[in-house]
C-alpha cells in the first residue's frame, strides 16, 4: 500500500480565511497518507479557531471539548486565532491537546509523527480528497490587519499586515486553473491592503488575468477570480476601472463590509469612512459597473446605538441595495474597547434589530434577483442541481452540465 494511511478530521471556525487555511491543512495531511474520516474514527483532529468575537471564542472552545469527548485516543491539534490568544485555556483542556501557533501549523503538520496511529484499513473506504470536487478554491494573499476597530481582537491575533508575494499567488493560481479549477476566490483579512513592493491588489489582479487568459480550450470561457471581501476605504478608481473592464474575469460581485449606516457609529466603531463616504463609494460602482452585485456585513446592536442609528443604518441599506447582508448582532469581545463600555444594548433589542434587518436583506436580495431577469450571466455549476451566477445568486444548473463548470445561465 505505499504510505501507511491514518485517519484525520479537520475542523474549521470562522472567517474565509480560516477556510482556506483549513483547505491547506486538508492538503498537507493528505499528502502525508492522511484520510478524511469522521470525527469518532480519526488519529487526529485538527481545530482551526476564530476569536472575532465572544461568541465566536464560546464556539471554538465548544469544538474542542466535543473533540476530545467524541475520540478518546486522537491527538488534538488546536491552532489560529483563538489559540494566539487564549493558549493556556487549550492546552490544560486534556494531555492530548497540542497547541500550535497560526505561523506554525503547516511546518507542524507536514513534520507531524503519525507512526503511532493504527493504520486505515484502505483507503478506499474514505472520501476522495478535499479538492476533489471543490467547484471554487480560494487563495489566500494577505493576512493581518492594521486597522483597530473598537470591536475587534482580530488584529492582535493575526498582527500587522503581510502580503503574499506576487510571484507565489500567479504560479498558485495558474496550476489551479491548469488543474480545472473554473473560479478562484481571493481572501485575506484585510485583502485590500495587499502590499507586493509596491504593487498592490490591482497590480495583482492584472497579473492573475494575463497569466491564466489562454490555459482553456477555444470557446471555454477562461477561470475567473472573485474577491472575497474588500474594506471600502480600499476600493480605488484603479481597482473599479479593472472591474468594469474585465468582462466578468473579476466578478462584478464585492463584499464591501458597512458594520453601521451611521457616521456617529461609525467613529465610535474606528471605522475610516463614514455613512456619507460609503454611500458615495456605492453610487461610484454602480455608475461605472452597472450590473455590479454588493454584499456586507452588518453590527446592529453596538453599544451606544439606538433607534435613530438604527434607522440610519436601515436608509442606507435600501439607498445602496445590497444583494445579501450578513447579519451579526453585537457580541462582546473582551480585551476590545467596545466591550468594556457601560452602555450595551440589551439583547432584546439587539434581537428584535437583527430580525428586522434579516427581512429587509431578504426583501433586497428579491428585489436584485428580479432586476436581473431577462439577463445572462455565467454561472459556476455547483451540483448537478445548483449553479452559482457571477452576481452570487444561486439558480438552477443547466441540465447535463458538468460541476465545476462555467456555464451562460438565462436569469429570469
Amino acid at each position: 500500500m505505499g504510505r501507511a494511511l491514518f485517519g484525520y478530521t479537520v475542523v474549521n471556525l470562522g472567517c474565509k480565511v480560516n477556510r482556506v487555511e483549513a483547505d491547506g491543512f486538508e492538503r498537507l495531511l493528505a499528502e502525508r497518507g492522511g484520510v478524511p474520516v469522521a470525527e469518532a474514527a480519526a488519529d487526529l483532529i485538527v481545530v482551526n479557531t476564530c476569536t472575532v468575537t465572544g461568541e465566536a471564542e464560546k464556539k471554538t472552545r465548544k469544538a474542542v471539548r466535543r473533540a476530545l469527548s467524541t475520540n478518546g485516543g486522537a491527538r488534538v491539534v488546536v491552532t489560529g486565532c483563538a489559540s494566539e490568544l487564549s493558549s493556556e485555556t487549550f492546552a490544560t483542556m486534556d494531555d492530548r491537546v497540542v497547541v500550535v501557533p497560526k505561523a506554525g501549523a503547516d511546518l507542524y503538520l507536514s513534520e507531524l509523527e503519525m507512526s503511532g496511529t493504527a493504520p486505515c484499513e484502505t483507503p478506499e473506504s474514505f472520501p476522495a480528497s478535499p479538492a476533489d470536487g471543490r467547484t471554487r478554491i480560494g487563495i489566500k494573499v494577505q493576512d493581518g490587519c492594521d486597522n483597530a476597530c473598537t470591536y475587534c481582537i482580530v488584529h492582535v491575533a493575526r498582527g500587522r499586515a503581510t502580503s503574499r508575494p506576487a510571484d507565489e499567488v500567479v504560479a498558485e493560481a495558474v496550476a489551479l486553473a491548469e488543474s480545472g479549477v473554473r473560479e478562484v476566490v481571493l481572501t485575506g483579512i484585510n485583502l485590500g491592503s495587499y502590499d507586493d513592493g509596491g504593487a498592490d491588489l490591482t497590480d495583482l489582479c492584472r497579473r492573475l488575468l494575463a497569466a491564466t487568459a489562454d490555459l482553456h480550450g477555444a470557446g471555454e470561457p477562461p477561470c475567473r477570480f472573485r474577491i472575497g471581501s474588500i474594506e471600502p476605504m480600499d476600493v480605488t478608481g484603479e481597482f473599479v476601472s479593472l472591474l468594469a473592464e474585465a468582462e466578468g474575469r473579476i466578478c462584478r460581485h464585492l463584499h464591501l463590509p458597512l458594520q453601521s449606516g451611521s457616521s456617529r457609529v461609525l467613529h465610535e466603531m474606528a471605522r475610516p469612512y463614514d455613512a456619507h463616504e460609503f454611500r458615495q463609494l456605492a453610487d461610484f460602482l454602480r455608475a461605472s459597473v452597472p450590473s455590479i452585485a454588493l454584499t456586507t456585513d452588518i453590527i446592529v446592536g453596538f453599544p451606544g446605538e439606538t433607534d435613530e442609528d438604527f434607522e440610519d443604518t436601515c436608509a442606507l441599506v435600501r439607498h445602496v441595495g445590497f444583494s445579501k447582508i450578513h447579519v451579526f448582532p453585537y457580541s462582546k469581545r473582551e480585551g476590545t474597547p467596545a466591550a468594556a463600555r457601560a452602555d450595551q444594548v440589551p439583547p432584546e433589542v439587539k434581537a428584535a434589530r437583527a430580525a428586522r434587518l434579516r427581512a429587509l436583506s431578504d426583501e433586497l436580495a428579491a428585489a436584485d434577483r428580479a432586476s436581473r431577469a431577462g439577463t445572462v450571466e455565467l454561472a459556476l455549476v455547483e451540483t448537478p442541481e445548483v449553479a452559482t451566477t457571477e452576481s452570487y445568486h444561486e439558480v438552477a444548473a443547466p441540465a447535463g452540465a458538468d460541476a465545476g463548470s462555467l456555464v451562460p445561465v438565462h436569469l429570469r
